[in-house]
């Protein structure tokens, strides 16, 4: 079959590829922009030059509108440099005068319930209103590192159940039994208390933020199947809480774009061949244009890219707003989560500018409610 890589066969079948439906009109709803930053590193870069990245680029982000600005907890990779997002959220808040800082997520089984609660109250002392807690009960990598990480981790979903239970109330100051009955007390004490938002793939976890009365946040980068669904049931059986009176949702995907059609059809070919590397196990790979280029793909292999595709949206301006508002209408959200993988910073940055401008996004002094 052609490779993807002879360029004019990719980029006519890269503009045919349209994972979502036109764009409807959306009577009074302000469509709201954020980045997931997963700290990638570039091949022939490092650690700590992505982290430099990241610092820059939450400057910028705050300068053009985005709401908020989440970080991501992965482990044992050599491709990511976020293993602690609550020391990063420090460190990018104080970079930072209004866009609010989070956890996208922090993978709650990994950690002492107790712990988490201080450290995002400490965030929250430090930049008040601006912090949000976003948890998920993935292991953010293989499952000998999160036994690792927390020895005492069965997986065993109760377990993460109980542990939303007991975070809200050390958060909240709630006695309850883990914390013998509010003797063991989650410090500092504050008056206001993190944004808590439920993360989910599979849609499993849209009962228990629903029930638990927090926000969700559907991962469409992960699991293209399901996420309507999944909002639609957990706005149903929304149960009110002490810190969200109504249901709040909100969709990530992989996003880039660029005016150049060349150029945004070479970041398609690096997605395509970097989510079929991933799941082929190929972990530790950092995938270029020339590399995907030269792949020439299987029947069966080009078949799990079109259905890649659909956890991502790529291309020139046009395309790109039309299937951004798509999604958000199809999983009636306001807001929409971006991550953008690049091989060049110049290329990252222009991305999230350009989709800044698209949507016409303003800065809000008041995050409060956002």
């Amino acid at each position: 079959m052609r490779s993807p890589g002879e360029s004019h066969g990719h980029i006519a079948f890269y503009q045919a590829i349209k994972p979502f439906p036109p764009s409807p009109v959306i009577i009074g709803m302000s469509l709201q922009l954020s980045i997931l930053d997963q700290t990638p590193i570039r091949r022939g870069s490092n650690a700590a030059e992505a982290l430099q990245e990241s610092i820059e680029l939450v400057r910028k982000a705050d300068e053009w509108g985005y709401t908020r600005y989440w970080l991501s907890e992965h482990h044992n990779t050599i491709t990511l440099a976020g293993a602690a997002p609550e020391i990063l959220i420090a460190r990018l808040a104080s970079e930072s005068k209004r866009i609010r800082l989070g956890s996208g997520g922090i993978m709650l089984p990994n950690h002492s319930t107790l712990k988490v609660a201080e450290n995002f109250k400490l965030l929250e002392a430090l930049y008040p209103q601006r912090i949000d807690l976003g948890v998920g009960r993935a292991p953010g990598g293989d499952r000998i590192t999160a036994q690792l990480l927390n020895p005492s981790n069965t997986f065993d979903p109760q377990e993460y159940i109980q542990q939303i239970s007991d975070l809200q109330d050390f958060l909240n100051d709630n006695p309850n039994y883990n914390n013998i009955q509010g003797k063991v007390r989650a410090i500092p004490k504050i008056d206001t208390v993190p944004d808590m938002w439920m993360l989910t793939s599979s849609g499993e976890s849209a009962y228990l933020a629903a029930h638990s009365g927090m926000a969700l946040s559907y991962a469409q980068f992960i699991n293209p199947v399901g996420g309507k669904e999944a909002i639609a049931i957990y706005k149903q059986r929304f149960k009110p809480s002490a810190q969200l009176k109504a249901p709040k949702a909100s969709v990530g995907v992989f996003a880039f774009c660029s005016e150049d059609e060349q150029k945004a059809a070479q970041v398609q070919a690096v997605m395509d061949y970097r989510l079929l590397s991933f799941e082929k196990g190929r972990f530790d790979e950092i995938p270029t244009y020339e590399a995907a280029s030269k792949y020439d793909y299987t029947a069966a292999e080009w078949q799990r890219v079109l259905f890649n595709r659909q956890r991502t949206i790529v291309g020139t301006p046009a395309i790109v707003k039309d299937k951004i508002t798509a999604l958000a209408a199809e999983m009636d959200v306001a807001e929409v989560i971006l991550s953008t993988f690049t091989e060049s910073r110049e290329d990252r940055f222009n991305s999230y500018e350009l989709l800044a401008k698209l949507f016409e996004l303003t800065v809000n002094t008041n995050n409060k409610q956002a």
